[in-house]
Order: structure tokens, then C-alpha cells, then sequence
């Protein structure tokens, strides 16, 4: 059954180098569409479901483009246009090993003036679930009051809240300033789902059960700690913990995004009633797709294409 889930974020024009070498030296770019949040909303629709996404964009050539490019993947927006500020913007580039570098540019961006004033727009009938991650809070501290106040009403309203971390350090004054913000957030959530080296970053631990025990312990219903794209997930739901493995994949073409993969196919697993070990399973296969493909979200796939992947790919463990 389709399920309504909420988001809130910045999108950004994503520029891909077409060739590798320092970002400085790179002559030509891919134009894309990047953002925490929207991976996860394709992931969603992909999917079935209906993502509904709140954001603010530049009144400007690649405002426009995420506009026209949101609505290519069938995703419900509430978009306020800015006539004063502009859209942000994310370059990246290509590496044949490790993790690319990203350059951002998001200081003053339209998004970056988020408010409650979007918060009171949003319509909350018939949202189960509100998908919340650590990025937009870094922005402004408007931004974090809208956050803030939409998990206060989605709280009150019922709704299933998720939260990942999705650590930005440059994007905040001080690590201290992250840590306690975006932890007294996680609390405020039914489930948290850091990744290991952010685990460690907000909880002084290295093992994935402390992390886990670590939010449990703070009003936390169910934590999940990602371990890596093929080594699979911790979970604490309730008295029960277990690592659900991971899928091998061929070659790691690009980790950025694995982590939006993972919260689509979590989410909407939970959202299809799903047990949480079956659900963070489709997570881990989402999470393993989105590493075989370059950009942000392209790889994400349809409901036939993940049923195919899952069948055919060889699970860890």
C-alpha cells in the first residue's frame, strides 16, 4: 500500500567531472541534481510511495532545473522560490578508486533561509512518516528551528520519525556544536540510523552495540548502525540486536549516496509493514546498487529492479 513520507532539505545542482583529475583542473562537468534528502525521495518513489518534499530554491536557471527535474521523479513539492538568494551548488569528482571529492557551495543559499514559516505551509493529513536528517539543521539556526518544529508536530501528529545523522563538520562553527545539536534531534526520533565513524563522532564509541545502546538509552525506540556498503547493519530494536549482512558488489564505483540508498529501502520497508530485519535488508541492498553508479541517486531502483537484485546478488555472512 503507497504511503505518504515527508522531507525536508536543500537540493543542489550537482556538476559531475567528466574526467578525473583535481576539481580545479577539470574542464567539463555533468549537471546532475544532489541532496540527502532528494536520494531519498527517489528512492521512495521509485518505490511506490509518495515522497512529499519541502524545500526553498533560487528563482534561477538551476532552481528552475530542480524544479522540472523533482517532478520528473514524481515527487510532491512544497517549493518557495526566492527572488534574493540563490540555489545551492555541489561539485564532484570522478575517481576510479576511493571516494570522490566535493567541493560545496551552499553558504546564503535559498534553502538556507528555510523557516517555520514552511513548516506551518505543510499539510499533515495522511503523513505516517517524517524522514529528518542532519543537513538542513547545519544551515541556519532558522533552519534548525523548522526542524525542530516539524518533528515537534509530526510527534503530535503520530508519525513514524527516522533521523540520520548525515554529519556535514564544515558545515557547523564546531564538532561540539554538531554533536550535542544533532543528538538532542536523534532523541526526538522513533529511530536513529548513524553510520559507524559518525556513531563514533556523536557518541564517543566504536562499537556499533554502544552507539546502539547509546540512543536506546536516550528515548531511542530502534537504532540501526550502518557498518559499510557491503559489511551490513547492527540493529537494536527493543531487547534484540543482530547484524543483518550486507550485499558483495562487483566494484565501488562512488560511495555518496549509499547512505540515502539505505534510508529509502529502510524506510519504505518499515512503511509496508515489514519487519525491521527485512526492512533493513532492502536498505543494505539499496545501499549496495547506489555504489555501482557515478551520480547521486541515478542508480536508485524501481521495485522490479530491486526484487531482481535481491534474488541474483550474493549476501555477506
Amino acid at each position: 500500500m503507497k504511503k505518504k513520507i515527508l522531507l525536508m532539505g536543500e537540493p543542489m545542482a550537482l556538476l559531475i567531472a567528466e574526467k578525473e583529475g583535481p576539481l580545479e583542473e577539470v574542464e567539463n562537468f555533468k549537471r546532475a541534481v544532489a541532496g540527502a534528502e532528494v536520494n531519498v525521495c527517489i528512492g521512495l518513489t521509485r518505490l511506490g510511495h509518495d515522497a512529499i518534499y519541502v524545500t526553498r530554491l533560487g528563482r534561477d536557471p538551476f532552481g528552475y532545473h530542480i524544479k522540472k527535474f523533482l517532478e520528473k521523479e514524481n515527487i510532491i513539492t512544497q517549493i518557495t522560490f526566492d527572488d534574493t538568494y540563490k540555489t545551492g551548488i555541489m561539485l564532484k569528482s570522478k575517481v576510479s578508486t576511493g571516494d570522490p571529492s566535493v567541493s560545496y557551495y551552499r553558504k546564503f543559499t535559498a534553502a538556507s533561509y528555510t523557516d517555520v514559516s514552511d513548516i506551518e505551509k505543510i499539510d499533515f493529513s495522511g503523513i505516517d512518516y517524517v524522514h529528518i536528517t542532519g543537513i538542513l539543521p547545519a544551515l541556519s539556526t532558522e533552519c534548525l528551528e523548522a526542524t525542530s518544529l516539524l518533528m515537534e508536530i509530526a510527534r503530535k501528529k503520530g508519525a513514524f520519525i527516522t533521523f540520520d545523522p548525515n554529519l556535514r563538520p564544515s558545515l557547523w562553527s564546531t564538532e561540539e556544536e554538531m554533536v550535542k545539536t544533532l543528538n538532542s534531534l536523534a532523541y526526538e526520533a522513533d529511530l536513529v540510523l548513524p553510520g559507524l565513524k559518525e556513531g563514533h563522532i556523536l557518541t564517543g564509541e566504536t562499537e556499533p552495540e554502544k552507539i546502539a545502546d547509546f540512543y536506546v538509552n536516550n528515548g531511542v525506540k530502534k537504532a540501526v548502525v550502518k557498518l559499510g556498503s557491503s559489511e551490513g547493519t547492527y540493529v537494536r530494536d527493543n531487547s534484540q540486536s543482530y547484524v543483518v549482512p550486507g550485499f558483495a558488489v562487483e566494484k565501488v564505483v562512488d560511495t555518496v549516496g549509499a547512505g540515502d540508498g539505505f534510508a529509502a529501502g529502510l524506510i519504505s520497508g518499515i512503511a509496508e509493514g515489514l519487519e525491521l530485519k527485512e526492512a533493513v535488508c532492502r536498505g543494505n541492498a539499496l545501499g549496495a546498487i547506489q555504489v555501482t553508479h557515478i551520480s547521486d541517486n541515478e542508480g536508485l531502483p524501481t521495485r522490479s529492479e530491486l526484487e531482481k537484485f535481491m534474488t541474483n546478488a550474493t549476501r555477506r555472512g
